[in-house]
């Protein structure tokens, strides 16, 4: 009888445990083969699978990211840790990512991640005011990535220079883009409109359009789909 009691409590405990693994697996959205299957992207992972899928559709050649990767791939679920995910699409397909921080400890912990994965032949990461950067920044861009000015879900005053930073971000770029371009804009579903309220506005305004908005929007010239 304790035999039984003992088997039925270790089959209980067992399915559950199967049941645990399974939830976390389907929760788990990872953007293999780029990078490996152990990092998740969660949230992300939609919009981050869909620029991929245009960039390489539209043959893209350079990408320009505002805010580095500071953690690389430590905290893919919490920063995204785009910087390696576009620096490796980049080093497959022959193209070059550039990306822009005014933070030395986000520069050097980003570039510490990309010596690690060996993209420093496709990735340049440059200490500068991300908008003294693109306003000096002279070739036609196939992706911009704006994801600079740390957000508050709480502080209004940050919420608005960090919106009014990104409008700028774009404005000053704006004339480097072309039909193709693809813009993705990270932190948007948050409190008070993201990182994006202002820039997507204002794009919306210029003839682009929401091709996905969800925690990041993307977006593409209007018309330039087949």
């Amino acid at each position: 009888m304790v035999i039984k009691i003992i088997i039925s409590i270790v089959s209980i405990l067992l399915f559950f445990a199967i049941i645990h693994v399974l939830l976390k697996f389907i929760k788990h959205k990872s953007l293999i083969p780029l990078v490996p299957f152990k990092y998740d992207f969660r949230r992300r992972r939609i919009t981050f699978a869909k620029t991929l899928n245009l960039l390489s559709e539209r043959n893209a050649k350079i990408i320009v990211e505002t805010g580095t990767s500071r953690e690389g791939l430590k905290n893919t679920k919490g920063d995204g840790g785009a910087t390696i995910v576009f620096g490796k699409w980049a080093q497959q397909n022959d193209a070059k990512l550039y990306s822009v921080d005014i933070s030395k400890a986000s520069v050097l912990g980003s570039q510490e991640e990309i010596d690690k994965q060996g993209l420093n032949d496709v990735v340049s990461i440059i200490l500068n005011d991300s908008i003294k950067f693109l306003s000096t920044f002279n070739e036609p861009i196939d992706l911009l990535y704006l994801d600079s000015y740390d957000y508050s879900r709480i502080d209004k005053e940050i919420q608005s220079k960090s919106q009014e930073h990104h409008l700028q971000e774009f404005k000053v770029i704006e004339n480097k883009l072309h039909k193709n371009s693809i813009v993705l804009i990270d932190d948007c579903k948050l409190p008070g409109g993201g990182k994006g309220k202002l820039v997507v506005e204002y794009m919306v305004k210029k003839n682009w359009e929401i091709l996905i908005d969800a925690y990041q929007i993307l977006l593409i010239k209007k018309g330039s789909l087949p």
